[in-house]
């Protein structure tokens, strides 16, 4: 059974998370610590990437003049309102 992409993210940020907690006890051979540095930028860009993705496809219903609704895209959505304050 193929794994959902929310799945991916979540088992990515633990695997994150994983390697984070290892490079900060300060034990691992400098070889092995830079491989899991290594490791967590590509896994850190991983989930940088699948957020952009959700973050796109979020849409965000917005009344209009005349009182009915319209869509428009998360990235107008946060403009906008960085506009106003």
């Amino acid at each position: 059974m193929a794994k959902k992409k929310s799945d991916l993210f979540e088992e990515a940020l633990k695997k994150l998370q994983d390697l984070v907690e290892k490079l900060e006890k300060g034990d691992l051979p400098l070889e092995e610590a830079m491989e899991c540095f290594s490791e967590g930028i590509r896994t850190a860009q991983f989930c940088h990437r699948k957020l952009e993705e959700a973050e796109n496809k979020v849409q965000m219903l917005l009344k209009d003049q005349q009182g009915g609704w319209e869509s428009a895209p998360f990235e107008a959505v946060q403009a906008n309102s960085a506009d106003k304050g």
